[in-house]
């Protein structure tokens, strides 16, 4: 019924997967593609295999491809050495991507890793916590702005339970992996695909109604 694709690094998404992608109704259109800063010396340091450019063009080829196309992001804020100009560029780096929705972290060591080994953790916390502030505030702007974009349209929605604040109400899934409310039909089930208008939404969630063949 559908296929998701999970997790690329970008490194490793090709346009031949983004042409598969595009070419079958049953692959959802969305693609997770952690990016985890907009610098290039903080990406080299993280040992990130792209840098800053490259992942640029490829969010070019993914919105020329399949331009329906939900993406979300992995973003670390404070890495170790993150200067205010290198967390300026992650910043309109989300500007230019402008996600559907995103994971936002700041930065901890984790035992192991060539950071923890190697890096000493040398951005103060407070310092960490606000450009984290600011990066979420930008996601929750872009978030509501890709909702928007939704509204007035008919999508098929997988239903897969109960809304959490009502039993009154599905939730389900569009192909952008976007969250859908609407008021339960008769005959409705879990598991089924419907046709659902979209009549309005919040940053994180799309609302309608149900239509009835």
């Amino acid at each position: 019924m559908r296929l998701r694709f999970s997790t690329s690094n970008p490194q490793d998404m090709s346009l031949e997967v983004l042409k598969v992608m595009a070419k079958y109704p049953n692959i959802c259109k969305h693609i997770h593609l952690p990016v985890q800063s907009g610098n290039n010396e903080i990406l080299r340091k993280m040992n990130r295999q792209h840098t800053r450019e490259e992942y640029m063009e490829l969010i070019d080829n993914i919105r020329t491809i399949m331009p329906d196309c939900a993406i979300s992001h992995d973003i670390i804020a404070g890495f170790p050495t993150e200067t205010e100009t290198a967390h300026q560029d992650t910043l309109s780096l989300m500007e230019y991507v402008k996600y559907d929705f995103g994971f936002m972290f700041v930065y901890s060591e984790r035992p192991g890793t060539r950071a923890a080994r190697k890096m000493k953790d040398d951005v103060d916390v407070a310092i960490k916590k606000r450009r984290l502030s600011e990066i979420v505030a930008l996601q929750g702007h872009h978030s509501l702005f890709r909702m928007e974009q939704h509204i007035g349209k008919v999508e098929e929605v997988l239903v897969e339970g109960d809304s959490k604040k009502s039993s009154d109400f599905w939730m389900g899934r569009n192909s952008q992996h976007k969250t859908v409310v609407f008021p339960k039909k008769e005959k409705t089930i879990k598991g089924a695909v419907v046709s659902v208008k979209i009549d309005d939404c919040t940053s994180a969630t799309l609302l309608g109604n149900q239509l009835i063949s």
